[in-house]
């Protein structure tokens, strides 16, 4: 479980709100939320809470700036190690397919490409997540996730081509 930080919020009447932080380390911030959208970031002498060391005023778009440099992106770490770019293509079951009548399982697509049947588009209806057992029909649409290389390779592999 993750530590809460200890918030205080004073109203600051004819001017806004003030919002002090107290970090773990001992570091006293505030924040002063003018009415008019300006704040004021402020930094305290730890030593004497009503000791104003420094502080920056923002602008509203500077605010925003700042909050989303403070914020953890939950998934910016999946950014940092993908390096590939992923493609989708909708691809055709015909009467030449081999796999037209089989299973998803019969085709092996993920394992033998690396890419992966995401959809199946049928006339007027979808299946997301089709699972191994979903029998492919001729006029399915399959929608097809992956690499460049790993989309054509199903699409070699359901065209039989």
């Amino acid at each position: 479980m993750e530590p809460t930080a200890h918030v205080s919020e004073t109203t600051l009447p004819g001017v806004g709100t003030r919002y002090d932080l107290r970090t773990d380390a001992g570091a006293h911030l505030s924040v002063v939320v003018h009415q008019d959208g300006r704040r004021i970031l402020a930094f305290h002498d730890p030593e004497d809470d009503d000791d104003c060391k420094d502080a920056a005023a923002l602008a509203p778009h500077e605010a925003t700036a700042l909050s989303k440099l403070l914020v953890p992106d939950p998934v910016a770490h999946l950014h940092q190690h993908l390096e590939i770019d992923l493609v989708t293509e909708h691809i055709p079951v015909t009467k030449r397919s081999p796999y037209a009548g089989r299973l998803l399982a019969d085709t092996q697509a993920r394992t033998r490409t690396g890419a992966s049947i995401v959809a199946v588009l049928r006339r007027t209806a979808a299946f997301p997540s089709p699972a191994p057992d979903f029998r492919f029909a001729i006029g399915d649409t399959l929608v097809v996730v992956g690499t460049r290389e790993g989309v054509d390779a199903v699409a070699e592999l359901i065209t039989g081509g």
